[in-house]
């Protein structure tokens, strides 16, 4: 029989290699035809008694990702319309619906016949649970392959049998640490856990998978064996009863309870594990059924699952523009900045020339690559192999010469439109005709950078995010000249670095600072209302902000603060900044020398390690204190969250950012806003325009005309629309559960 996505070819020793290869696709995932292949697959391998057993593994060179987007839209567009049609009978149609999945690879490891997963890289969420639900499990012996159950991270959990599966194969607790972090699993950590049983040379992975079998493996899994006793010990044994209350009050710390899926795995592994097998896939499918009715799993789906792989995919790209091939990008500005940039271009393959004022600043940029490859080899991460040859992608150099013929120069020097005007005008003599020229910067307006340029239209803007190499977005500024050519090109070289790009129109501080900047702001006016400092942080913690305001603002230099704040009343007026603002960072910088964490003394003590850091107990000293007891905790965490969400809406008011896609990827990626939301916009969607209108009023009458809801924010109220309905782009599942 002939598949779409599959091959299948026996040998004669009777092992059918099920070869899993989509076509048109770079990676395998599974779509509904995918599963109804499969389950004809494992009917037909049943039925034929030549076949003594099935291996299957992958024609790419990813094993898979798991499910597909279109499964995803599938599934919320289902609980929209079986909700509005059917309320009663919803709930029952989506569990059906759910368990598709999880009995496709209960059929398969109780078909009577061995099956082994050959993983030969990355295999992911679903993938993986069916490698778990296979008898025999090989991954190849490379740094490319890694497993996991990621679901957690886009508000869902492991929901066709990894969270029953697992734990009778490993101890609960490292079973529910990888389940509630969704952690990556080198081949050996998964062996060392019993989640695979080999781990071969990837030339020989195939014939170790085929040897498995031959050397009788048998098809029948540990937990359907009588007598089968769980690792570490059943739920209620002396080693649980120390277990799961610890797990349970580590995970209330961490989250504050906002993410609902991670509880749900606490609870399908504790019920599960007290039942046999079937009934705990049916506890599992229930879990899963309710929560994917919450707001939590639908809003954190749409941002960090489908939106994330459309924006990285290059949703924003101009259309008709051919696709650039790196054959040398430039980077100007050896600094850290400069230098994690270049970092993150070698790492991607592609050649690198780092320029400074001399050679010797050049080589210390270089050496900060050096320091990240020999702390990666250290670790496992990288071999030294792979070490030498990105080292060898980057060319120090103080000679504006060595840029040409690079299609892409990124200048990353101090925020001074002096040095920036220099800098452009000695790229630009070098540059050969087509070539971008794009600035890192983070406060200073690409339209004003781009008069320095004789090609405006080929100038871009390009704010990465400290440090490089470990943050994700980047933020792509266009300027009123900036053509479709350089805009075509920064987001080429983004995917190509694999960052996630957003686009945003020119303005000061452009999108991602114009949020951050009232984050730490709105702790300001707390500071000065007397609200004690600690509840400050632990509160904007609670309510899902990773770092708290103060601690945020300490890494990001309180002088800097400061130096924004004058530079703000020099351009716009006084009346532009809280004059209690003013003064507060006036008396940290000027009166304290507290400049953050860069001196060591911010609004937090940085002492040696292994000593923590703490709040400055100065800081209460400053302004007369609440009492604690007073004050309220939720309104606080609204706080936050809603003139951030403001912020958000104004860029979106001002045709700064046109894509609520962006603006919701961008507050989580850039700043961590609290990701169970969704982002920024889906934060007020999931409210509803009109209710996030009556609640920012009602702020404002209390804390100031900061909170007052825009004019679009009440029009959207009025007419009962969200920013995804109003926009469009990106309302591609379904609308809120």
């Amino acid at each position: 029989m002939t598949y779409q996505n599959f091959t299948v070819e026996t040998d004669s020793d009777g092992i059918a290699l099920v070869t899993w290869d989509m076509p048109d696709k770079s990676m395998n995932v599974f779509t509904e035809e995918v599963m109804v292949e499969l389950d004809t697959i494992i009917d037909a391998v049943v039925a034929d008694d030549a076949i003594k057993g099935a291996v299957i593994t992958s024609g790419k060179a990813t094993f898979s990702g798991g499910a597909d987007l279109t499964m995803l839209n599938a599934m919320f567009a289902r609980i929209h319309e079986e909700k509005a049609n059917n309320p009663e009978g919803a709930a029952r149609i989506l569990f059906d619906q759910v368990g598709r999945m999880s009995g496709l690879f209960r059929k398969l490891e109780t078909s009577g016949k061995p099956w082994v997963s050959a993983i030969n890289g990355v295999c992911m969420g679903g993938a993986f649970e069916m490698s778990l639900a296979c008898h025999g499990r090989v991954a190849a012996d490379s740094g490319s392959v890694k497993m996991a159950l990621p679901e957690v991270k886009v508000g869902i959990f492991p929901g066709a049998g990894g969270t029953q599966r697992v734990p009778r194969l490993t101890g609960q607790q490292e079973a529910l640490m990888m389940m509630t972090t969704g952690q990556n699993l080198t081949p050996k950590k998964a062996k060392s856990m019993g989640l695979i049983h080999e781990i071969a040379a990837p030339e020989k992975l195939i014939e170790t998978a085929k040897q498995m079998i031959r050397d009788g493996l048998k098809p029948v899994q540990p937990w359907d064996v009588k007598g089968f006793k769980l690792p570490g010990g059943p739920v209620w044994s002396p080693q649980g009863a120390q277990l799961w209350p610890a797990v349970s009050a580590t995970l209330r710390k961490q989250s504050y309870g906002n993410y609902p899926a991670a509880f749900a795995i606490l609870k399908c592994v504790f019920e599960g594990l007290q039942v046999p097998f079937d009934t705990g896939l049916r506890i599992e499918q229930r879990y899963f059924t309710e929560i994917l009715q919450t707001p939590e799993a639908y809003a954190m789906v749409r941002s960090l699952f489908v939106s994330l792989q459309e924006l990285g995919k290059g949703a924003r790209r101009p259309a008709g523009v051919e696709k650039t091939k790196f054959t040398k990008v430039g980077v100007i500005g050896a600094g850290f900045m400069g230098a994690g940039i270049a970092y993150s271009t070698a790492k991607a393959g592609i050649p690198v020339v780092l320029i400074d004022r001399d050679q010797e600043a050049a080589d210390k940029g270089k050496a900060h690559s050096l320091d990240l490859v020999t702390a990666a080899v250290k670790k496992g991460r990288m071999s030294q192999e792979q070490a030498d040859q990105l080292l060898a992608l980057i060319t120090p150099s103080s000679d504006y010469n060595a840029l040409e013929g690079a299609e892409l120069v990124i200048e990353a020097v101090f925020e001074d439109r002096g040095i920036k005007k220099i800098v452009t005008e000695a790229t630009e003599a070098v540059l050969k005709p087509g070539a971008v020229f794009a600035s890192n910067t983070s406060t200073l307006p690409i339209t004003g950078l781009a008069e320095n340029s004789k090609r405006p239209d080929d100038f871009v803007g390009i704010h990465f995010f400290s440090p490089v190499d470990r943050m994700m977005l980047v933020e792509i500024i266009m300027g009123e000249k900036t053509a479709d050519k350089a805009l075509a090109v920064a987001l080429d070289y983004v995917q190509a670095i694999k960052k996630t790009p957003i686009v945003v129109n020119d303005t000061r501080g452009f999108y991602v600072n114009r949020c951050v900047m009232r984050y730490m702001t709105e702790a300001y006016s707390m500071v000065v209302e007397g609200i004690p400092p600690v509840m400050i942080e632990n509160i904007a913690k609670m309510a899902g902000m990773p770092v708290g305001p103060l601690a945020l603002n300490d890494e990001v230099a309180i002088d800097l603060s400061q130096k924004v704040n004058r530079a703000t009343i020099a351009d716009l007026g006084e009346s532009a900044v809280d004059p209690r603002h003013v003064k507060l960072i006036d008396t940290m910088v000027d009166d304290h020398g507290r400049l953050g964490r860069k001196n060591g003394k911010g609004f937090y003590d940085y002492p040696d390690k292994p000593a923590k850091k703490h709040i400055w107990p100065g800081l209460k000293d400053l302004y007369p204190q609440q009492n604690a007891d007073d004050i309220d905790v939720e309104e606080v965490k609204t706080r936050f969250l809603a003139t951030i969400a403001l912020e958000a809406a104004r860029t979106m008011e001002e045709g700064i950012v046109t894509d609520p896609r962006e603006a919701d990827v961008g507050s989580i990626l850039g700043f961590g806003f609290a990701p169970y939301t969704g982002g920024a916009l889906s934060y007020i969607d999931g409210i509803g325009a009109r209710e996030f209108v009556t609640m920012c009023d009602a702020l404002a009458l209390k804390h100031g005309d900061h909170f007052k809801p825009t004019p679009l924010l009440r029009d959207m109220a009025k007419n009962g629309e969200t920013f995804y309905g109003r926009f469009g782009a990106g309302e591609n599942i379904g609308q809120a559960a």
